[in-house]
């Protein structure tokens, strides 16, 4: 044994043995280049030999064991060794075949008349007597079914058959295919066929299908085929094939130095019509390092107006100081002399900075761009003033919304519709409806060919005032202009302007009236819903909502058009919200099962008061849902649905569900104060005795829980309300109770003592809370501030530990209901049953 394990240690170390650099030899090379090295200059030397020696054992390594293979891996090796055994066999198919044609061409006619007196129409058909070795059309058919049968992704790349098409005609009794690109004649069926290939498929520049559709049209691209095929493909819509098809040109040898100004600038007009101002302006900037293709006059005009249109003012000013810039030294292609190509913005760029600012609301930007006009010497037009107009009304600072319209007249500049409609928004949101009214008479005896939507803004401002009879003369006049929307959009926005307005019997008038003009659709409908929710007419809602539902059903199977009465999420929320703030409990869970069961969810961040109001009303059973439903969909549950799968656990005394969701909460980061605790407790006190909490608090001490935020003030507010024995008086035990806490949590904010009395205080359906940092918004649209709803964080950390955690009570002793998938399973039967049962009486 001794002697073994001598031997394959030596046999390992023989093996392994380090490499020796020759000093030697490394000398004499270094003596040979005219150096005559120093012991250090070797040491070096040696060292680098060492480090290249050991790198390439570690790579010969590396090779001679490979890693393991992934099953992807492995199954795209087996796709590429049948490809190359099928690539195999039909090349030695086609082989044969030309040595069987070489010898029957050999054999026919004299061998003295050359190959022009060869019989082909004989030729042709001895090569398609049975056996002569053609493929038959049958049979590659009956190949192509059986593969289709077998429906296998490997397989899928031989059923394509995108490059033939039928003929419709026979050549000597068997039915050909010739190539697409030989029936369209000319470069123009080329460029249609190209464009329909890319249109029809999702290809990106990097796919070997697209350089094969590419290579294949047989176009070279010259610089007036690439313009009409980025032109039509724009017209399509397919902006992203665009892109590609420039790219692919210009990274081809043929074409890298045959780059187009016009067709860059052509591609920068069409992702400004897509909105795709990142991608415009990365095209933008390298055009800019390039000499060959730098922007031009047209080529800052499109940038300016895309960038204008995305609200981007930083990039903009960035793009007037670049016009203003010579171009950098280290440019490409750079050929041209004495070539200056610095420019001047002129005012369609400044009007691109003005539309920039409307949406960022930077109404200080206006006087800027005006003083810059001014020093430059560029006039201002109409569109100037127009868009300053818009920028200052964003902003809110009308006084000088008129004070531009003024200077627009003093110019001689005659305002168009659509400044027409800047001033009448402005009248309106200042409250002035007769000046509003005023402005719109003026436009139409100056003769200014009014647009849509400055009838439209002054009927949704006539509406807000009270007059919706004076709005709907001025619907009469928009039905004579040209639409761009329907005008079931404009009785839709009158509806939720006099809703605005306070006015709730004139939003039913209005569409009372609207019925004698068009068809409600499911916009106007979800408004009215609305309206009936904010006027607390809950039989009204419920009629509507029902009306609407059976005409879908009934136009359903009779029209394709029935869709535009589907009832959608926000049908199915104003009326759980309508059945909430009557206390309409048993509608409410008819209405939220059927919500479910049509596919829509309960965004459970902004309306989970809808949940918890429900199981306070003893519909625990939809906020069990919910809570699973969120826990599927692996997201974190909104803080309050936390709050009351707790107490609800607390008052079926089911315990160890409790200890899992205060370790979920923990887990997931969720903030509740020791204030906010003890206020809850303290307002669900009749859902469950003193004992019951004292039973939880020595539950949670004995069991394994998280002590991390919110469970530790969690339980100071159990301890807290376990020592009060009686609470006669809930104001007395908060006030006590915040005295006696200590200095951190009094130096939070005095809206804790608040928030304490207000939710003592709180009745069911008395408050709608929406919560969006903060803010609660009542059912009549009023606001107040809820500052303990601050210690909520509305952004949890997501992990996966999380989502294991909360996930682990679906399917345990710790649930007593089922999974969300089995409840709505439960329903969907039972809406069959009802349905069954209705369809017999």
């Amino acid at each position: 044994m001794a002697v073994s394990a001598s031997a394959s240690l030596s046999t390992f170390f023989s093996e392994h043995k380090p490499f020796e650099p020759n000093t030697e030899a490394i000398r004499q090379r270094l003596h040979r280049k005219g150096v005559f090295p120093t012991p250090k200059i070797l040491h070096a030397l040696r060292k680098k030999e060492t480090q290249k020696a050991f790198r390439r054992s570690k790579k010969r390594t590396l090779q001679e064991q490979p890693p393991p293979l992934s099953e992807a891996q492995r199954r795209a090796l087996e796709d590429d060794a049948l490809f190359r055994t099928v690539s195999a066999e039909y090349g030695a198919v086609r082989e044969e075949l030309r040595r069987r044609d070489e010898r029957v061409v050999a054999v026919s006619g004299r061998p003295w008349e050359g190959s022009k007196a060869v019989d082909l129409r004989g030729l042709a058909s001895a090569m398609e007597t049975p056996g002569g070795g053609r493929l038959r059309t049958e049979h590659l058919e009956e190949l192509r079914r059986m593969l289709a049968e077998r429906n296998e992704e490997r397989f899928r790349w031989l059923l394509v058959n995108d490059e033939v098409e039928d003929t419709g005609g026979f050549v000597d009794k068997q039915e050909r295919k010739v190539p697409k690109s030989r029936l369209l004649v000319g470069d123009e069926g080329n460029f249609r066929l190209l464009v329909e290939r890319l249109s029809a498929t999702d290809l990106s520049l990097h796919d070997w299908k697209f350089s094969r559709i590419m290579k294949q049209s047989g176009i070279f691209f010259t610089e007036m085929h690439l313009l009409k095929i980025v032109e039509r493909l724009g017209v399509l819509g397919n902006w992203s094939q665009a892109l590609s098809v420039v790219k692919w040109v210009y990274n081809e040898k043929q074409y890298k130095h045959r780059k187009s100004r016009f067709v860059y600038t052509k591609l920068l007009a069409i992702l400004g019509k897509a909105r795709r101002s990142t991608e415009a302006l990365q095209i933008f900037n390298k055009m800019r390092e390039d000499g060959q293709i730098y922007p031009d006059m047209a080529a800052y005009h499109s940038i300016a107006v895309t960038l204008g249109q995305a609200g981007l003012v930083n990039e903009l000013v960035n793009i007037i100081e670049c016009m203003k810039k010579k171009p950098s030294k280290t440019l490409k292609n750079m050929n041209r002399r004495n070539w200056d190509p610095c420019l001047e913005p002129d005012v369609i760029i400044y009007n691109a900075v003005l539309n920039a600012c409307v949406p960022s609301r930077q109404w200080k930007g206006v006087f800027w761009v005006l003083e810059q006009m001014r020093h430059r010497g560029v006039k201002p037009i109409g569109a100037t003033y127009g868009l300053a107009m818009e920028v200052m009304l964003k902003a809110g600072k009308y006084d000088l919304v008129h004070k531009f319209f003024e200077k627009m007249q003093r110019g001689g500049i005659v305002p168009k519709a659509l400044t027409y409609k800047v001033l009448v928004r402005a009248f309106s949101e200042e409250g002035t409806v007769d000046e509003a009214v005023i402005a719109v008479r003026e436009m139409e005896r100056r003769g200014v060919v009014g647009a849509a939507c400055v009838y439209y803004e002054l009927a949704c401002c006539l509406c807000n005032k009270g007059k919706w009879q004076d709005a709907i003369i001025e619907v009469e006049k928009l039905k004579t202009l040209h639409l761009t929307k329907p005008l079931e959009v404009a009785f839709t926005g009158m509806i939720l302007s006099a809703l605005d307005g306070g006015h709730i019997a004139d939003c039913i008038s209005i569409f009372n009236h609207m019925k004698g003009y068009c068809t409600p659709n499911i916009g106007t409908i979800n408004a009215m819903l609305k309206v009936y929710c904010c006027g607390d007419m809950f039989t009204k809602a419920k009629e509507l909502f029902e009306a609407t539902k059976a005409t879908y059903c009934r136009s359903k199977p009779e029209s394709a058009n029935g869709s535009s009465l589907q009832l959608d999420a926000y049908s199915y929320k104003s009326m759980l919200e309508a059945s909430a703030s009557a206390q309409q409990w048993e509608y409410f869970e008819h209405v939220y099962k059927e919500m479910t069961l049509c596919g829509h969810q309960l965004d459970h961040r902004k309306h989970s008061w809808l949940l918890v109001e429900a199981s306070r009303a003893g519909k625990w059973h939809l906020l069990e849902h919910a809570f699973d439903t969120v826990l599927e969909a692996e997201e974190i549950p909104h803080v309050s649905l936390f709050v009351a799968m707790i107490f609800q656990t607390i008052a079926q005394q089911n315990f160890a569900r409790t200890a899992s969701l205060l370790n979920g909460m923990a887990h997931a980061s969720l903030k509740v104060s020791e204030s906010r605790w003890a206020s809850l407790l303290q307002r669900d006190m009749g859902r469950f005795s003193m004992e019951r909490l004292e039973d939880l608090l020595s539950y949670l001490q004995s069991c394994n829980v998280v002590m991390e935020d919110p469970v530790p003030n969690f339980f100071k507010s159990l301890r807290y309300v376990c020592g009060t024995r009686l609470l006669k008086d809930a104001s007395t035990s908060a006030d006590s109770y915040v005295a006696s806490m200590d200095d951190d949590t009094l130096d939070e904010d005095d809206s804790d003592l608040e928030s304490v009395g207000r939710i003592q205080d709180y009745q069911p359906g008395e408050l709608s809370p929406e919560i969006d940092g903060g803010c609660i918004e009542t059912l009549d649209g009023g606001h107040y501030r809820d500052e303990s709803l601050q210690h909520y964080d509305s952004e949890p950390s997501v992990t996966d530990t999380t989502l294991d955690l909360l996930t682990a009570h679906i399917g345990t002793p710790f649930s007593d209901l089922p999974p969300a998938s089995e409840i709505l399973e439960k329903w969907r039967q039972d809406r069959i049953k009802d349905d069954m049962l209705s369809s017999r009486h």
